[in-house]
């Protein structure tokens, strides 16, 4: 796919192409007479790699470590109504898509957009699976006596790691 401006002195041309199995963006600018004045290979980070998952693991576990280790949250956890865990749920879909959003797919949504979704969605089980894990080893989510409870402690502890885990996906921009 390939897209191509055209100004008064300069003619851009956007491709992207897969190198080393990876998606690159090659921007090349020419002057009228074909030209190249500049050619810029960046990477095109719209595909959810082993590295991202490992990154998003560590981000996670940043946050959830603190964040699962203080009675408060367990405490809260035990009073939060239902329509509040399901607040949690969204605002943290709607601020891990708009981070992964901007710093990924604005340029390039239309083609990428399951990809996107895919991105939000795996950030968010991920993070929640570290969080259960975490949760479930120092003996704070009862799954089999009150998975309810188990259930809720994870989805608030999940809000911050979630955030940790999508901030750190983006820490290494090479691809």
């Amino acid at each position: 796919m390939a897209r191509e401006v055209t100004s008064k002195t300069v003619t851009t041309k956007k491709e992207v192409v897969r190198v080393d199995g990876k998606l690159k963006e090659i921007t090349t600018v020419k002057d009228l007479k074909g030209k190249i004045l500049h050619k810029i290979i960046q990477p095109l980070r719209v595909e959810f790699h082993l590295k991202d998952l490992l990154e998003v693991i560590i981000g996670a576990s940043i946050l959830a470590i603190p964040v699962a280790l203080t009675e408060e949250t367990w405490r809260l956890g035990e009073t939060l109504r239902i329509l509040n865990l399901i607040g949690f749920l969204v605002i943290s879909f709607l601020f891990i898509g708009g981070f992964v959003y901007y710093t990924y797919y604005r340029k390039h949504i239309k083609e990428h957009w399951t990809k996107f979704i895919k991105r939000v969605f795996f950030t968010y089980i991920i993070s929640f699976l570290v969080v259960g894990m975490l949760l479930t080893l120092i003996d704070k989510a009862p799954w089999t006596t009150d998975w309810l409870l188990a259930l809720k402690r994870v989805i608030i502890v999940t809000f911050p790691a979630s955030m940790s885990g999508t901030i750190a996906d983006t820490l290494n921009k090479s691809g």
